[in-house]
């Protein structure tokens, strides 16, 4: 069984202390291709996090059959059936959307996100915590995705959620909020360099509060005798 604690440190670590995105700085191709609009970047960061905690528990269930010697082609294949499974269902289901991701979906098998946490914590812990952990990581890039695919397309076309109609139909563009009226756009912000500007500012600002929370620590800390 998990503990509170154990399940309050895995959420800590996968949402601010060990952020793929912002601290370890991993898997950094789909942060930078995709996160053009919000709804890419949620349904990349969404496919990623499943295949995550899947490829996760699957890899924490096996590793007393594995040998060392050939863990890492094993963990490759079962991250790899699980990325079929969700690239067929996505081209089934939200085949406009599927077009749009193209082959950032495939290339989740080689993300090394998902490789690194299969490795690194799930083929040394039970299912239930490599499962939380993994949610707990791809949770965390998933909401670096979507702040940093908000700020492209809010500062690139004015807009929040465009695309919506690729998952929803035509129904959803109504849905669409153009939060800036008659706005020209900016191209810098959805071209890669302002891909690379977005994300600048975002490990900018959390470097900045981590820094902050450390400061006030020390204040509150009694003065030595």
């Amino acid at each position: 069984m998990m503990t509170l604690q154990e399940f309050r440190t895995l959420f800590s670590n996968g949402l601010s202390k060990q952020n793929t995105g912002l601290v370890q700085l991993l898997g950094l191709c789909p942060l930078l291709a995709i996160s053009t609009t919000v709804v890419n970047a949620l349904s990349l960061g969404l496919a990623t996090m499943l295949v995550m905690a899947a490829s996760s528990g699957a890899v924490s269930s096996v590793r007393h059959f594995v040998p060392h010697e050939i863990r890492i082609p094993v963990f490759v294949l079962i991250i790899a059936a699980l990325v079929t499974v969700i690239d067929l269902l996505m081209n089934a289901f939200v085949h406009p959307l599927y077009l749009v991701l193209g082959i950032f979906i495939p290339l989740i098998t080689t993300n090394c996100i998902v490789l690194a946490r299969a490795d690194a914590f799930a083929s040394k812990n039970r299912p239930l915590h490599s499962v939380v952990d993994a949610f707990a990581m791809g949770l965390g890039l998933t909401l670096v995705l979507v702040v940093l695919g908000a700020m492209r397309e809010l500062a690139g076309q004015g807009t929040l959620l465009s695309g919506l109609d690729l998952v929803f139909g035509e129904g959803a563009k109504q849905f669409v909020l153009h939060v800036l009226p008659d706005y020209q756009g900016f191209l810098l912000a959805i071209l890669p360099p302002g891909a690379f500007i977005a994300l600048g500012l975002l490990i900018a600002a959390h470097n900045w509060q981590k820094a902050r929370a450390e400061r006030r620590v020390h204040a509150a800390a009694p003065m030595p005798a």
